[in-house]
């Protein structure tokens, strides 16, 4: 990148077709509406073509408590009795947060509305018979619309090769497609959920899938999800840029260390 008068300017580069364009390094992130806090996204474009895309190095600091979506397992893992319910509940919600930013990043504000209250609802304890008379008609009209499948349709196309070697587990694993895939298997989810919330029986300590995916792995599900990102926006037109992001919605808070508040203290 050359500068001019104290300022960057475009570097040349050749783009996919083999023309010489102006390559302009744009940066995303950490605060913008809708966007995964924290993330930090750098990317060079040509034209509106995404060519390359790096995730900055995140500051992490030391957090005294659990990241909440995350939180029923985590606290399964470390050896406390969780009610499935409560567990439940908290992926119905997290998904709802989810789907949110994502239907908010599409254009479809009424959507992302919905999707917010029932997600209060959700986290104040509403019934697993309210929450379905809530989610039914929103799913099913996501579900049915071809202009929301045709504006996200082959973005963000995540092969089973590209996350295995990625560790990335959880919904975009099961999906293994584009961002619409993504979408459907959350409201999957987010509906099987809802009709768990009143479940009283324990949950297993198997059982230690989150929002994001296995929460006993080698690494968070979170960082998977940042490790494919960069791969998943290269030759994606900017405008699908953030959608692609949304479809992911890395929490990375997963990535923050928790410390006991005592031993910080001492």
């Amino acid at each position: 990148m050359s500068i001019v008068a104290g300022l960057p300017m475009a570097d040349r580069a050749d783009d996919r077709d083999g023309l010489r364009l102006d390559r302009l390094h744009v940066p995303l992130g950490p605060a913008l509406l809708d966007w995964p806090t924290g993330l930090v996204l750098r990317l060079a474009l040509q034209g509106d073509v995404v060519q390359q895309a790096e995730v900055d190095q995140i500051s992490v600091r030391a957090s005294s408590s659990q990241p909440f979506w995350s939180d029923p397992w985590l606290r399964v893992i470390a050896g406390e009795r969780v009610e499935r319910g409560l567990a439940a509940r908290r992926l119905c919600a997290a998904h709802l947060d989810s789907v949110g930013r994502f239907l908010a990043v599409s254009g479809w504000d009424d959507a992302a509305m919905r999707a917010r209250s029932v997600r209060r609802r959700v986290l104040a304890g509403a019934s697993a018979e309210e929450l379905g008379a809530l989610l039914r008609p929103w799913a099913r009209q996501l579900r049915r619309s071809r202009t929301l499948r045709w504006l996200t349709r082959g973005l963000g196309e995540l092969s089973s090769e590209r996350a295995a070697a990625a560790g990335v587990t959880g919904p975009a694993l099961v999906a293994l497609g584009d961002a619409y895939c993504r979408l459907l298997v959350w409201l999957d989810e987010i509906e099987r959920a809802a009709t768990a919330c009143g479940d009283t029986r324990v949950l297993d300590a198997t059982e230690s899938n989150g929002p994001r995916g296995r929460l006993d792995g080698p690494v968070p599900p979170s960082q998977a999800l940042l490790d494919v990102l960069p791969g998943l926006l290269g030759g994606a037109e900017f405008a699908g840029a953030r959608i692609i992001v949304a479809s992911l919605d890395p929490d990375l808070d997963e990535l923050v260390p928790v410390v006991d508040s005592r031993a910080a203290h001492e």
